[in-house]
């Protein structure tokens, strides 16, 4: 622990989707820095391993704590579930915000995809988004309370980026580009800040049905040492985030793509 500051000793923070990947590297390193975590998750196979990760962060020896939930975002009163189980572990005041969770789906060319592939990437991608921010927001720091709340939203460069038979991925991701800019206008005076990370190429479950020759090309073009993004590059850019040292950006979408696709 000694590598790490206790910059967040005391807050409170939820992180949709912290079973594994991205999303696990968060919670993590909200917590080495004193955070106290709610880790979502949906299904019943990622119960060992936020399990495990709750049990990790217990062991920290800090303010820091977790807690796992279970809920399927899909499902609109899942936020209000999320937010009164955080609530009644660690309190009626949420600090930080991490709207993680995320579906890509299979890539489909035009006229393949169905009105569930429709929503099942749009209410996870984006409805979840919105009530899960929706039912947190009561519950950010009183401004007189010194300290701001801060939410993160994890985008993806393909909010930005043409990838071909994935419409429906990256236009959902584009979309939460507009909640950030919005509620960060809207929070602002209250001492809040909203930001969104977009991830390039991550070492995650999503990039297992790429092939040996895509992976090689999409290291070549990153230019940050031409190698794949890791978990933890982008869980350290959305602990700074939800800092109070980063007070003074708001609104703003980076590209955590080691170069990748530059802003």
């Amino acid at each position: 622990m000694s590598e790490y500051n206790l910059s967040l000793q005391n807050k409170v923070a939820i992180v949709t989707g912290a079973s594994r990947g991205i999303g696990a590297a968060i919670a993590e390193t909200l917590a080495r820095r004193g955070a106290k975590v709610a880790i979502t998750f949906t299904s019943d196979s990622s119960i060992d391993a936020t399990e495990q990760l709750v049990k990790k962060i217990k062991g920290f020896g800090t303010s820091a704590d977790a807690i796992k939930i279970q809920a399927d975002l899909r499902d609109v009163s899942s936020a209000k579930h999320i937010v009164d189980a955080t609530v009644q572990a660690f309190g009626p005041t949420i600090h930080i915000l991490v709207n993680n969770a995320g579906y890509a789906g299979q890539p489909k060319p035009l006229g393949s995809a169905t009105a569930e592939d429709y929503n099942l990437t749009f209410d996870v991608n984006v409805r979840a988004v919105f009530f899960m921010t929706e039912a947190m927001a009561p519950n950010l720091p009183k401004q007189e309370d010194g300290s701001g709340g801060r939410i993160v939203n994890v985008g993806s460069i393909c909010g930005r980026k043409a990838f071909l038979k994935m419409p429906l991925y990256c236009a959902s991701k584009a979309a939460i580009e507009g909640f950030t800019r919005c509620w960060a206008a809207e929070l602002g005076p209250r001492g809040h800040t909203v930001n969104q990370v977009n991830p390039g190429a991550v070492e995650t479950d999503m990039l297992k049905g790429l092939s040996d020759v895509t992976l090689e090309i999409t290291k070549k073009m990153t230019p940050f040492e031409n190698r794949l993004g890791l978990p933890s590059d982008i869980a350290e850019i959305v602990a700074f985030l939800a800092e109070d040292s980063s007070r003074w950006i708001t609104g703003q979408v980076i590209s955590a793509s080691g170069g990748m696709y530059m802003y």
